[in-house]
């Protein structure tokens, strides 16, 4: 999994949240597109199949699937998602994440 710096050459211009990441067969590939002090903006592109293993996080996240399709777990409860569709991870809760298709998302962290 790739995870570069938080990506300044974006600057203030319309872009299209899908073009900004590519797939790659048989891995997951992130890109920062914000890192403060507040929170951070990541895109991450999944090839089918792959996924990542449970953790927990110390803030509450969003998960909203640009495209795809993906299986979220929080505490044990399994969700499918589908492009369009969006879930929030509570802090401290247990979660997963596995593409049942090759599936891009953009998380929001929102530090507290």
């Amino acid at each position: 999994m790739t995870d570069p710096q938080a990506d300044s050459s974006l600057g203030t211009q319309v872009l299209k949240m899908l073009d900004l990441i590519d797939y790659q067969e048989g891995a997951v590939v992130s890109r920062t597109l914000i890192d403060k002090k507040a929170g951070t903006l990541t895109l991450f592109a999944f090839a089918e199949g792959q996924g990542l293993s449970e953790h927990t996080a110390p803030f509450d996240a969003l998960v909203y699937l640009l495209d795809g399709e993906a299986e979220v777990t929080i505490s044990g409860k399994a969700f499918h998602l589908t492009a369009g569709e969006m879930l929030i991870m509570p802090a401290g809760e247990p979660h997963a994440l596995k593409a049942i298709k090759k599936f891009k998302m953009l998380l929001v962290m929102i530090r507290s």
